[in-house]
């Protein structure tokens, strides 16, 4: 069993039908993927699994438990940790008051022995902690939204849009960190990107979506050997691609 199961999930924003028959399983301690477009339905995927939106149909379950009419906070309290697209910062709070925030559900503990646990991952934090988190950069913002989920001390890891305007240099340091969290940290963690040769690079196995739906899954090592992601998701061509024009390729999986 699977430590999160998601199984044929539909999902809504008021009429629209936004995800379709997805189902997906994370196993414990690993690193999974959803690769897909703008549009294509990852976010939404996160949303319904953290409870922050309500599917129509289907089921998830958590460690063995269906969560799928859960309130977000009771799935929170059970270790599931949601970094939302766009970091969503409290900007007004300082830098350690919105890592605190963190542990809003968990029952008391050793709060300072988990922020020195943070800080370690993130030192540039710790310079900051007095400082409001709307002065922080976007790169440490984004630390200190992954730093902020760390603190719930989660068995599993939602981590949307990591790299987003990002540099190079800051996309592969949160990329390690990653790595990290779920090495020494036994984080499990499901990663929506559009970044795929970082998610490639980071992740075991992986799910493509595309309007919607599922469309291809598989170790991320074959994914990465499949021509439709080279060409589609890594910018790569192959020689009897070259002088098409990408959008009269059709993807195999259609």
């Amino acid at each position: 069993m699977a430590l999160l199961e998601v199984r044929n999930v539909e999902s809504y924003y008021g009429p629209i039908l936004a995800i379709r028959g997805v189902s997906i399983d994370v196993e414990e301690g690993t690193i999974v993927t959803l690769l897909g477009a703008n549009g294509a339905g990852k976010t939404t995927v996160l949303k319904t699994i953290s409870g922050a939106l309500e599917p129509q149909k289907g089921t998830v379950a958590f460690d063995g438990d269906n969560v799928t009419a859960l309130e977000p906070d009771n799935i929170a309290s059970l270790g599931v940790g949601h970094v939302p697209e766009g970091r969503e910062v409290f900007p007004f709070l300082s830098t350690e008051d919105n890592l605190k925030m963190g542990a809003f559900t968990r029952a008391a503990g050793d709060l300072e022995g988990d922020l020195d646990t943070v800080y370690g991952y993130f030192p540039q934090l710790r310079e900051h902690r007095k400082l409001a988190a709307g002065f922080l950069s976007g790169g440490q913002q984004q630390m200190l939204a992954i730093g902020r989920a760390l603190m719930l001390k989660p068995k599993v890891m939602l981590l949307d849009e990591p790299s987003l305007g990002l540099s190079p240099r800051l996309v592969q340091e949160i990329g390690d960190i990653v790595v990290r969290l779920n090495e020494e940290q036994n984080v499990t963690v499901l990663l929506v990107e559009q970044n795929a040769k970082m998610a490639l690079g980071i992740a075991s196995y992986g799910y493509i979506m595309e309007s919607g739906r599922v469309v291809m899954e598989d170790t991320t090592e074959r994914l990465a050997e499949s021509t439709d992601v080279q060409e589609f998701y890594l910018g790569m061509k192959s020689g009897g691609a070259r002088g098409r024009r990408r959008w009269k390729k059709r993807k195999t999986w259609r």
